[in-house]
């Protein structure tokens, strides 16, 4: 057994976007990206929604008012600066990635080419040390509030990822409490859990070590960062976002736990950067021991998951 391969350096990738510009927030994740391959970091974690950012303003300027003039011009900047991948957006990112040797994971907001270009989905982005976008997992439920600007996705993005000796998988936000998600995932062999929000210690610190526990797996938990004054006075309605707005959106909670549960990078709250840790293969192999949830504790004969992986069309094209 190669003991190289057992050992993978980690790095948890905590900060607020340029909300709302897709460009800007880009380039501050190249120069994340730089920091954490200075560090030797082989994974990099970035938070939910965060290129362009999350849909903050929704909740603070009546998001739910119908046929609203102020939520449509919001909702057209946002679309304006979602993550088309068909496009190259994520072009800059992907080079870097192999030229670094580093696997990430990058949560978006996704304008999506394949449903009309104009409907918006929370979308992680697996990116591997090749540089090549191995899926992107739409999030299959959004989640309150985020209902009204971020549409419904399908089960096509839940994969998992060989790494090193290890095998990747990721949910946006709460889809980490849906227990046959999870499922999907321990099934295919998961071993390392990632879990990515857009923001808050109330989010990550019970769920990261129950999901560790769980799974006998590593959880990574990478959340960002955002306060009134990340809100750019360029965007549509600033000044009322800000307004309504608390000094302090989200602040952090990126962490890791081991198979254990017990942790190993604690929740890191109103600070921005790259929390690195080294995490060791064998450990799983040893909580696997007594308990292993699609494998020697699992009775397929009584309980099975069936998963739709189709990606969700209106259209279905058959050859003349």
């Amino acid at each position: 057994m190669n003991s190289d391969q057992d050992k993978l350096k980690v790095g948890l990738a905590q900060m607020a976007p340029v909300w709302l510009d897709r460009e800007n927030t880009l380039n501050k994740v190249c120069t994340f990206l730089e920091k954490a391959a200075d560090q030797d970091c082989e994974l990099v974690v970035f938070g939910e929604a965060l290129v362009p950012g999350y849909p903050f303003w929704v909740e603070r300027t009546e998001g739910a008012k119908f046929n609203s003039q102020l939520q449509k011009e919001i909702y057209a900047h946002y679309l304006e600066q979602g993550v088309q991948i068909e496009s190259g957006h994520l072009d800059k990112v992907c080079v870097l990635a192999k030229e670094k040797k580093m696997t990430l994971v990058l949560g978006t907001v996704e304008r999506a080419a394949d449903r009309g270009g104009h409907s918006m989905y929370c979308t992680l982005v697996y990116i591997n040390h090749e540089g090549v976008i191995t899926h992107r997992h739409r999030k299959l439920m959004p989640t309150y509030d985020e209902r009204l600007v971020w549409s419904i996705g399908d089960g096509h993005g839940l994969q998992v990822q060989k790494l090193k000796n290890f095998t990747c998988g990721a949910l946006n936000c709460w889809e980490n409490w849906m227990p046959l998600s999870r499922a999907a995932l321990y099934g295919q062999g998961e071993d390392i859990h990632v879990a990515i929000w857009p923001g808050s210690i109330r989010n990550t610190e019970d769920i990261t070590r129950f999901i560790a526990k769980e799974s006998r797996s590593f959880c990574i938990s990478v959340s960002s960062l955002m306060r009134k004054s990340d809100i750019p006075g360029y965007i549509p309605h600033a000044d009322l976002i800000r307004e309504n707005s608390e000094e302090i959106m989200a602040d952090g909670g990126s962490c890791i736990a081991g198979p254990d549960a017990n942790w190993i990078i604690e929740p890191q709250v109103n600070k921005e950067g790259i929390f690195v840790a080294e995490i060791d293969y064998a450990r799983v192999r040893e909580e696997r021991h007594n308990f292993d949830p699609a494998g020697h504790y699992s009775r397929p004969d009584v309980t099975q998951l069936i998963i739709n992986r189709d990606r969700n069309s209106i259209i279905k094209l058959k050859n003349c």
